[in-house]
């Protein structure tokens, strides 16, 4: 089981980036159970700044709260949503999250949740993108970095508007597992550490009973 420093379970934190909620989609039914799990805290970032207007101190404290930073959203332009963006440069001060005097985000883990509209070959040297989806995650991955924190493989799904609806119910279903086994320690983060991304077949062989 992983433990935080208290001897206690892993506090979670979500952060969900969806700027386009009038829409159906797999990332809004994964979040719609995600609020929902006892014990996780979720936040709707669009919801709480439409206009952007970021409340960096209490989104400091909500990260020094939780051992565990998910990030929620689906692959923009090849990036993530502008309110995540604005979140992270507004946040993730110098002398807060790095900095010789910061780093008071170290030794936290970050999971990066992602759906794309591209299928698997689209992020592939030869497909329509032209390199691999971590690529595009390269940011996010690097700011964890110098923050002292660490990125974890991401749980990501391909295709997500083309996909047969047994496959889109079996993503969503998985999403609130995932989290609740990242709450309780029973995620296999050093066989996850492994895989370059995480899907729900991994799912099965990473939570322990």
């Amino acid at each position: 089981m992983v433990l935080d420093k208290d001897g206690s379970t892993m506090r979670v934190l979500v952060l969900l980036a969806h700027p386009a909620q009038r829409k159906k989609s797999i990332n809004l039914a994964m979040a719609h159970l995600a609020r929902r799990i006892e014990g996780i805290t979720f936040v709707d970032l669009y919801a709480e700044y439409p206009r952007f207007s970021i409340d960096v101190d209490r989104e400091q404290q909500r990260l020094l709260n939780h051992d565990v930073i998910v990030f929620q959203f689906p692959l923009f332009w090849y990036s993530f949503p502008a309110l995540l963006k604005q979140w992270q440069d507004l946040v993730l001060e110098y002398g807060f999250a790095y900095g010789p005097s910061g780093q008071k985000l170290s030794g936290k883990l970050v999971l990066a949740c992602v759906t794309t509209g591209g299928s698997r070959h689209d992020y592939s040297p030869d497909g329509g993108n032209e390199h691999l989806f971590e690529h595009f995650l390269l940011p996010l991955r690097q700011t964890a970095i110098l923050c002292g924190m660490e990125f974890l493989p991401p749980f990501l799904l391909h295709a997500a508007n083309h996909i047969e609806a047994e496959i889109s119910r079996s993503h969503v279903d998985a999403y609130p597992r995932l989290l609740t086994a990242l709450w309780d320690g029973k995620l296999d983060l050093q066989t996850a550490r492994t895989h370059a991304s995480l899907s729900t077949g991994d799912l099965a062989h990473l939570i322990g009973g």
